[in-house]
């Protein structure tokens, strides 16, 4: 049994084949076979492998097959032998009546490629029907004294076979007055007429019973016999005569029971019962008894039955006169039947082709003929479809089409096509008839799939959880089926230093995107990579779109102090002089945020103090002022803790301790932190420490500046490479203050802080600027891991 994938493959071989044949010059044949009617069914009729052409095994190849121009399928086609055969037993008069030669045309169909052979199976009669005479008993009234050599037509007899097989002669039992003469009418039937050769005399013999047969010309022949009686009658010298010899008329088919087709009309001259006139249908076939019937006395002929002009066209009647005293006269009527548009055309499928791939083009959908049994322009037709189909109806010859698509179709546009086959003819008024087929346009993959954007944006707060699923992306494909099936996969990046695929992950089968790992803001804020969606189609079809991955920041850093240093190993001690004013600087506290935006916002406030009312801090850049007058009871040391926060949720926040000295002034050679007095004698020693402290804290400072410069220029340069720095996200609001890698403050400062330090003596501190910062980032590193730099720093 044939598969659906062969099925479908064999049909667009077809279709393949019939559009080459399309682009050359279709070709037919005609040829004739013969064969006897009354032949069983399966039957041999012919061989038509060397009438085609072709051999043996093609036929089956390319679908060879016999269409019959009507709705009966007479002959069957044996494709593995090209034996033509019959498929059901044939009888000629059933096909075409007393139509001879009996031709039934037909057409042997080749669909790959596309071959069309016309031939005729002509039906030969065989002698299998006998005479037969409608009327088994003829009365004559011959009048006695009537002239010898007078004819007396008889009834003729009805054979339904044709030719030799079909009624010869007529032959009458043996009697001493009338002999038979077998005529021929002008349309060629046969007829019996009695020839008078001797008087009759009533008196002698009033009565004569005579057999009339008739034969045909079979082997052997058949016969049919019918008794004619005839009545001697007295002398009648007149006879009817009709007003027309012959009578035509014309009536339309389907003309209703009852109609009066043509009223005949004879008179005789003789009186009494020789001039009563009786009218009959004389030698009438069946057909004609079937169809009129005459009135005996007023002679209108009328229909018994509907006429149909497909059936037959025209009817030949004679219609017979006769007096009462037996004297007839014939006369011709000749009805024709005019045709009626009453039959609508016929439409006949071929070949079809329900399911066709949307890229095909000039593709032969179907093969079809179509006709009208009526006549003229009742039998005209004219074929269609509806406008603004892809399609197009083309004739291949007499009432053949073939229906073929124009253009390349498109199945996303449209997947089905109702077609409607209109067959109308041009009889008034028109008939029609419509054929509907559907055609179902197969998808091939032809479109890719689409992104519902061409780029996306996601946002993806840092420190996230692995397999955290941070968004998805989307792809449609118009196309139906395996062709639609969508699958995502990741695009490797440019950067090979980027390791994309330990970041992200997708979802093959609904475009869901993973983040693998936490990721950090301050390691990467941004990145991008690209997804590409792939259809299922062979070869597959795939398109691409850019994802854009924004990491959030997290408040996960809290401040780190610049100034004074976490975790220094030697304190930071600040010099104020007892006559500083109120809000003088004593020092700034620097302090930075690893964060970004109001994460990085910080703030500062005083915490504790060893005197909270001396001193304040300024929340938005962390300098701090003397908040009064310094008076004598003051503590000359004075303690500070300084919290920075910044402005997160929950906030972080860093403390820092300041170490105040208060002395009388800068230009004091020496200051005594301990509360005993010192000796008188120390003043000179204390002076020469005093001198060398103060060239060698000149000479470090030097060194210091040579050695900050350098790392500045450093710093910069590795800064410019790796585009890095901690930097403001926004303006400062309130006491929050934006910290850049140059401090808080709202101006450029520099500060530059001298300490000396001598085991037993005190520590001291000037403050005047200085030249210009580095980005408080490096610089604090730089504190951090040169210890020189603790003695000298810049503060912005």
């Amino acid at each position: 049994m044939e598969t659906a994938p062969e099925k479908t493959q064999r049909n667009r071989q077809v279709i393949f084949l019939i559009v080459a044949f399309l682009l050359s010059e279709a070709r037919s044949e005609s040829g004739r076979f013969s064969v006897a009617e009354e032949m069983e069914s399966g039957s041999f009729v012919a061989n038509v492998v060397k009438t085609l052409g072709v051999g043996v095994g093609e036929l089956l190849a390319r679908r060879a097959r016999v269409l019959s121009e009507d709705k009966k399928q007479h002959l069957q086609l044996n494709s593995e032998t090209g034996d033509l055969l019959i498929k059901e037993k044939l009888d000629r008069e059933e096909l075409c009546g007393s139509t001879e030669p009996c031709v039934l045309p037909f057409q042997i169909l080749l669909e790959n490629p596309l071959h069309f052979f016309r031939a005729e199976l002509q039906v030969e009669d065989i002698n299998d029907h006998s005479p037969t005479f409608l009327d088994m008993e003829t009365f004559l009234k011959i009048p006695e004294g009537t002239t010898l050599g007078t004819t007396f037509p008889l009834t003729i007899a009805q054979d339904m076979d044709v030719g030799k097989n079909g009624l010869q002669n007529y032959t009458i039992s043996p009697n001493s007055y009338l002999f038979l003469r077998t005529r021929t009418h002008s349309d060629g039937r046969k007829y019996p007429e009695l020839v008078l050769e001797k008087a009759l005399d009533r008196e002698e013999q009033p009565e004569l019973s005579l057999t009339l047969m008739a034969m045909d010309g079979g082997s052997p022949a058949r016969s049919g016999t019918a008794q004619v009686r005839i009545t001697v009658v007295d002398i009648n010298d007149n006879t009817p005569v009709f007003s027309q010899s012959q009578y035509e008329v014309q009536i339309p088919e389907n003309s209703p029971f009852g109609s009066l087709v043509v009223t005949v009309s004879a008179r005789d001259l003789d009186a009494g019962i020789y001039g009563d006139i009786t009218y009959t249908l004389f030698q009438a076939t069946a057909k004609v008894s079937q169809t009129f019937r005459v009135d005996p006395i007023s002679g209108d002929i009328r229909l018994k039955r509907a006429v149909d002009f497909e059936e037959i066209q025209t009817y030949d009647l004679y219609i017979e006169a006769i007096d009462g005293g037996g004297l007839s006269t014939k006369c011709n009527v000749l009805v024709h039947v005019t045709d009626l548009n009453d039959n609508p055309p016929e439409l006949t499928v071929s070949s079809f082709t329900s399911n066709i791939p949307e890229n095909s083009s000039e593709t032969v959908v179907a093969v079809f003929s179509i006709r009208d049994p009526d006549s003229g322009d009742n039998g005209r037709m004219t074929c269609s479809i509806q406008e603004d189909l892809p399609f197009v109806l083309k004739q291949q010859f007499e009432n053949v089409y073939i229906l073929v698509t124009e253009e390349t179709l498109d199945r996303e546009n449209k997947a089905e096509y109702n077609i409607t086959i209109t067959v109308t003819d041009f009889g008034s008024p028109r008939l029609k008839t419509e054929h509907n087929i559907t055609v179902i346009i197969s998808d091939i993959n032809d479109n890719p799939p689409i992104f519902n954007q061409t780029a996306y944006t996601l946002y993806l707060r840092e420190n996230n959880s692995p397999a955290l699923h941070i968004g998805s992306v989307s792809a449609s494909d118009r196309d139906t089926g395996t062709n639609a099936k969508v699958t995502y996969s990741l695009l490797p990046l440019e950067d090979e230093n980027l390791p994309l695929f330990s970041y992200i992950s997708i979802n093959s089968d609904n475009g869901n995107l993973y983040a693998l790992r936490s990721l950090d803001y301050e390691a990467i804020q941004t990145f991008r990579f690209t997804v590409r969606a792939t259809d299922g189609g062979s070869p597959a079809l795939s398109s691409k779109a850019l994802i854009r991955v924004v990491v959030q920041d997290e408040n996960d850093n809290s401040p780190f102090m610049l100034y004074p240093l976490e975790n220094g190993t030697t304190p930071c001690n600040d010099l104020v002089p007892r006559s500083a004013e109120p809000g003088y600087l004593v020092t700034k506290v620097v302090a930075i945020d690893g964060d970004s935006g109001q994460n990085s916002w910080l703030s500062y406030q005083l915490l504790k103090a060893t005197d909270s009312g001396l001193f304040t801090v300024w929340a938005h850049n962390g300098e701090v002022h003397t908040a009064r007058p310094i008076s004598d009871r003051d503590s000359i040391k004075q303690k500070l803790l300084v919290l920075v926060k910044d402005n997160g949720q929950p906030p972080l926040s860093t403390a820092a301790t300041l170490n105040v000295i208060l002395v009388d002034g800068f230009s004091e050679p020496y200051i005594h932190l301990s509360d005993a007095p010192k000796e008188q004698a120390q003043t000179d020693s204390l002076t020469i420490y005093l001198v060398i402290s103060l060239a060698s804290v000149s000479f470090l400072f030097l060194v210091s500046i040579i050695l900050f410069i350098s790392v500045r220029i450093w710093r910069k340069k590795r800064d410019t490479l790796n585009s890095g720095y901690f930097g403001p996200h926004g303006p400062s609001s309130g006491h929050l203050v934006d910290v850049n890698g140059t401090g808080t403050l709202p101006q450029r400062y520099q500060y530059e802080v001298c300490l000396t330090r001598d085991l037993g003596t005190s520590e001291f501190k000037f403050l005047k600027p200085a030249i210009p910062s580095v980005q408080a980032q490096g610089y604090g590193k730089n504190l951090e891991e040169n210890p020189s730099f603790q003695t000298s720093f810049g503060i912005n």
